[in-house]
């Protein structure tokens, strides 16, 4: 399996893998140069700029029809998603190394996103998305506006809940069959 299977998907497309890697880098780009611009010592601005890489690439590319046919492949479960989901613990490493990024702030959002994405599992398949958007939503607002988050880190809970809950929870679609008049 090469860094590409393993970043984006097995048989992603030229044009996903483009479109991953785009995101990423911009990603990496914006969350360092926030960082940068908030004078945070070299190597603060370089974990925030690998944090970025991950979830704006993330978000993009768990979008993708690919990554969406090998997360939700036959045999994968629900506890494989959530061990996904737990696995981003990417809120506790800013807590660790970002000056103003709480461990309070950190459990919250790590809270918020793991609750959240028990909902969308537990939920019945046909109202899966509605409640991933919920829980996003709200989790946008609670993390935007309620919790302790340097301004040049604002992007950070949004983005998390995009990538994972919206992003990754959701299986492709299927066709949308509209009903005969």
């Amino acid at each position: 399996m090469t860094i590409t299977d393993r970043l984006i998907a097995p048989d992603a497309t030229g044009e996903e893998i483009a479109l991953g890697y785009t995101a990423a880098v911009l990603g990496a780009l914006t969350a360092g140069l926030l960082a940068w611009d908030a004078s945070l010592s070299p190597v603060v601005t370089v974990v925030v700029a690998l944090v970025g890489f991950d979830l704006f690439g993330g978000a993009v590319v768990n979008a993708t029809a690919s990554a969406k046919q090998w997360y939700h492949r036959s045999g994968r479960s629900s506890r494989h998603h959530l061990g996904f989901v737990a696995a981003h613990i990417q809120p506790f490493v800013l807590a660790l190394m970002v000056p103003g990024f709480g461990w309070w702030t950190a459990s919250a959002i790590y809270a918020i996103v793991f609750l959240a994405a028990v909902a969308v599992v537990l939920s019945p398949r046909r109202i899966r998305t509605p409640v991933a958007f919920a829980g996003a939503v709200f989790g946008v607002a609670v993390t935007s506006v309620l919790l302790e988050v340097p301004g040049f880190l604002l992007w950070f809970g949004p983005v998390l809940l995009i990538k994972l809950l919206l992003a990754h929870l959701l299986p492709q679609p299927d066709p949308l069959v509209l009903p005969q008049r």
